[in-house]
Order: structure tokens, then C-alpha cells, then sequence
């Protein structure tokens, strides 16, 4: 869907690729759901949104919208450092195994594409069946 802000309509969707720490297999499902609410909260403060994401116990997917003010960098590296922090406040007991001394919950690079090269559905079918823990 495209959007509008004063004298622009824009349609700005990107794939975000986040790995874990160390490629720790330390998400389950339940961690997903709550990285995808949190992502959701995230992205809404900036007016962006969140399309997909799902993910395998080692990394994630997200299908994103940026608003054409926000600079990606920036925001994903919002995102990466309040979700590493509250994840780590919520589900700390689970993730105490795999990080006791940092707060990152992300290896510090990442992948972000512009979506345009294949079909949204497309994009969205891949995202949707990756193989979730349980």
C-alpha cells in the first residue's frame, strides 16, 4: 500500500536480515511473537511499519516500510539495540545460556535489500515459511 506525507507519496518497503550473536540458535516461537509486537511498537513511533517477520532460532526476517524521512541506518540500529535490551529484560533466564556478559542480542551486521527485484507475495510466502521453533 503506498503512503503519503505532504507532498509525497511513497511506497519504500525493504527485507531486513538480523542474526543473532555468534549465530546462537537462542529464539524460539514465543520470542518471535514478542520481537514482532516489539518491532511493530518500534516502527510505529517512526511512522513505519512492519509487514512480516518471522524467523529460525538463529536469525530473523522482516518485511519493513520505512516513512522517506527516516534514515535506515539509523532505525535499524534502533531497533537492533531496544529489542536486544527488552528481550533480554523479558527473557533473560532462557537467554542467560548463550550471552552472560553483553546486552547484544545481534551480531553487529546485517542485511537490509530493497524490495522490487520479486513480488511482494513472493517475498511474503518466503518470509512466512521459514521453519519457526517451537
Amino acid at each position: 500500500m503506498k503512503r503519503s506525507h505532504n507532498s509525497c507519496i511513497y511506497k519504500l518497503q525493504y527485507h531486513l536480515v538480523l542474526v543473532t550473536k555468534y549465530r546462537h540458535k537462542c529464539l524460539n516461537d514465543e520470542m518471535l511473537l514478542w520481537l514482532e509486537d516489539e518491532f511493530i511498537r518500534l516502527l510505529s513511533a517512526d511512522d513505519c511499519g512492519l509487514d512480516e517477520l518471522n524467523g529460525e532460532a538463529d536469525h530473523i526476517h522482516a518485511l519493513i516500510t520505512l516513512h522517506p524521512m527516516i534514515t535506515p541506518a539509523k532505525l535499524i540500529n534502533t531497533l537492533k539495540t531496544v529489542s536486544s535490551r527488552m528481550i533480554k529484560k523479558e527473557y533473560g533466564a532462557q537467554l542467560k545460556q548463550y550471552y552472560w556478559g553483553t546486552n547484544a542480542l545481534w551480531s553487529r551486521s546485517y542485511c537490509l535489500l530493497s524490495v522490487g527485484g520479486a513480488p511482494i507475495s513472493v517475498l511474503r510466502a518466503y518470509i512466512e515459511n521459514h521453519d519457526r521453533p517451537k
